[in-house]
């Protein structure tokens, strides 16, 4: 049996808003939205996967908050995980640098004007339920 391999990615706060990726490859994946990551190298903890996967995918210094409750099946051999995230002060704006061309901060009531990839679906939902809870009324924080 093959052994799992997890995969990271970033519900990135700020201000109350998500921020969405649109990938640019692979071609099969080319337009929809996502949340950033990446895989998590050996010897690497998750936290620190994510990290640096934001560093290298959007250029910012961030933090690990809090591990979004669930794991999501991707292609054989690797599973999703979803953790919050926060920029640090003083980080740079994301950018589209690597496998992504285009980024988007949405608020609560912007969320599903994106197509999300179907595996990004059921931990955007969790999320979106988070920051509605933290905003009763859909706008900041």
């Amino acid at each position: 049996m093959t052994e799992r391999i997890v995969v990271v990615a970033a519900a990135l706060l700020d201000e109350g808003r998500l921020l969405a990726a649109r990938r640019s490859a692979p071609p099969d994946l080319a337009g929809r939205w996502e949340l950033p990551g990446g895989k998590v190298e050996a010897g690497e903890r998750p936290e620190e996967a994510l990290v640096r996967e934001l560093r290298e995918e959007l250029g910012v210094l961030a933090r690990a908050v809090e591990r979004v409750p669930g794991e999501w099946p991707l292609r054989s051999p690797y599973a999703l995980h979803v953790w919050t995230a926060r920029l640090e002060p003083g980080s740079a704006a994301p950018a589209p640098l690597e496998d992504h061309d285009r980024l988007r901060w949405l608020t609560p009531a912007e969320i599903w004007d994106v197509d999300w990839l179907d595996q990004d679906v059921p931990a955007v939902r969790e999320v979106a339920a988070r920051l509605a809870e933290a905003s009763p009324t859909g706008v900041g924080e």
